[in-house]
């Protein structure tokens, strides 16, 4: 028996179509598409009783396969993904845009740049490489001024993309339907031309209803189950066995965006989109030592055997303390050339590894002028565990660099002092017994023991008290006896001009975050 003729070649584009609400996506989509599924053009019915996009709609446009994209016969097909516009289904935008290849943004050409066209051209600079760039409504300018208003709005938005990976991208002006919503359907477009582990057994799968023998991610197909009741199913993921995890924490690696107004704080909490899921999540930011700032970091992967830097806030030029300001303007201030996260989710995700993270402020008031989108990256290490804290986070060697200042109260014998000041009353000094400090006048000592009850220790200087220190101690000890006996006016009088300052205690160690001993350990 005689093969039938294979099925020609497709090549599947996903196509996000991105912008404000009301900028005419649904329509464009509507104009160029030739097949539409039964999620397109706002067919469900809330969608029609509130008038606007509520979920992802997707229909798909195909040509004849271009020569240089393989041999033919073929078709290309361009899947597009008509995603909301309005602020409130951010979380739904940000879903559409992890599957696209390809992003149209459709601006009104009668407004501009509007907040959602911004927040839009953000997610499109993470999730997507290339753009065509839609000015829409032209029919709505008037015909003497149209070719003039089409041009400038085309140099305004060339200027806005001047410093993004956008920067050139095709400018395209149409009007997906001109007359408006009410238009009769006769009306023809104008410019588009231009712009070109339960396991079920699968029956069958169609893709914009033509049958198709396997998918792959990104493909919009439908499916035919046996035995399944699809009022059980809600949105959920279809993936090969053990491609995904379901987990509890995360580490990824970060970058701030730069239109995010405001600091990234540790601690914090931040609506977390991992593929189509949002979830509120807890924040930690780490970054390498110091002495590794400049080192080259291997991309998507994380080294459990070096020691990191725990971060009160991720580190960029805004949040350079005042006094750094100055070291920064002559180039001595340093940013790491990669920063990481530790994510805490308040409620377990799916999702691959090394997929898209982004983090977001979305009970931000979506009437302000500000982007509610505060950083993106990559998903490297995921937590599956319940009790991650316990079997997991101990493997985590985040530290944190300690600073405790004290004096000198006074001198023991030439290899030892009295120190103060630089434990509570009720501090176990026991634990600190043997941890090196230096003196403000050079001398390296060790902690030996405490001394009475009430936070003073002992300190041990192995090399000894340097000659000039000794005399300087033994002058303030002086003094100190002789304000001790009562005399206040020669007190006051002295300390007004007394030029000698206190020899201090610095104590420098590091604690690691999740070292459940709590050890301090010093290099």
């Amino acid at each position: 028996m005689a093969a039938g003729p294979a099925a020609p070649r497709v090549l599947n584009v996903n196509v996000g179509v991105l912008g404000h609400i009301d900028s005419g996506k649904t329509a464009l989509a509507r104009a160029l598409s030739t097949t539409g599924s039964t999620a397109a053009f706002d067919r469900a019915p809330q969608s029609r009783a509130r008038g606007i996009t509520l979920d992802l709609g997707f229909s798909c446009l195909r040509t004849a396969l271009p020569p240089q994209l393989g041999p033919g016969p073929g078709e290309l097909q361009f899947t597009l993904v008509d995603c909301p516009g309005h602020a409130s289904l951010i979380r739904t935008i940000i879903g559409g845009a992890q599957i696209i290849d390809l992003m149209m943004l459709v601006i009104d050409v009668t407004k501009g740049m509007q907040t959602q066209s911004a927040e839009c051209l953000v997610i499109g600079q993470i999730a997507c490489q290339k753009m065509v760039v839609v000015l829409n409504k032209i029919d709505l300018l008037p015909e003497g001024k149209r070719q003039s208003a089409i041009e400038k709005m085309t140099k305004k938005m060339q200027k806005t993309l001047e410093n993004t990976k956008f920067c050139g991208c095709p400018i395209v002006a149409v009007a997906a339907k001109p007359g408006g919503p009410e238009a009769p359907e006769s009306e023809n477009p104008l410019g588009v031309s231009e712009l070109i582990e339960v396991t079920k057994k699968v029956k069958s799968m169609q893709m914009f209803h033509t049958p198709v023998t396997y998918a792959m991610q990104g493909d919009r197909v439908g499916i035919c189950v046996t035995q399944f009741d699809p009022k059980l199913l809600e949105r959920g993921l279809i993936c090969t066995p053990e491609s995904l995890h379901t987990i509890h924490a995360a580490i990824i690696s970060l970058k701030k965006i730069q239109y995010f107004r405001g600091a990234l704080q540790t601690k914090a909490k931040f609506h977390i989109t991992v593929g189509h899921e949002t979830v509120m999540g807890r924040v930690m930011f780490f970054s390498p030592a110091p002495a590794d700032f400049n080192e080259e970091i291997q991309e998507n992967v994380f080294n459990f055997e070096k020691d990191y830097l725990y971060q009160e806030e991720y580190l960029s030029k805004d949040s350079i303390s005042s006094e750094n300001k100055e070291n920064d303007q002559a180039g001595e201030v340093q940013l790491p050339r990669q920063q990481w996260a530790l994510l805490e989710f308040e409620k377990p995700v799916t999702c691959p590894k090394l997929c898209l993270v982004i983090g977001s402020k979305l009970d931000t008031d979506i009437h302000a002028n500000t982007c509610r989108l505060a950083f993106h990256g990559v998903l490297l290490q995921g937590m599956e565990d319940k009790n991650y804290t316990e079997t997991f986070l101990p493997k985590l060697k985040v530290y944190k660099l300690k600073h405790k200042e004290g004096q000198v109260e006074r001198v023991m014998d030439d290899y030892s002092v009295i120190g103060r000041s630089l434990f509570k009353k009720e501090t176990n000094i026991q634990i600190f017994v043997g941890l090196k400090v230096k003196l403000s006048t050079g001398e390296d000592g060790v902690i030996d023991g405490g001394f009475g009850q009430s936070g003073k220790f002992k300190i041990r200087i192995p090399d000894g008290l340097k000659p000039d220190t000794k005399m300087l101690l033994t002058v303030a000890s002086k003094k100190k006896s002789k304000a001790g006996k009562g005399d206040t006016t020669k007190e006051d009088e002295s300390s007004k001009n007394d030029s000698v300052q206190p020899v201090t205690i610095s104590l420098l160690f590091k604690r690691y975050v999740f070292d459940t001993q709590k050890k301090m350990i010093q290099s």
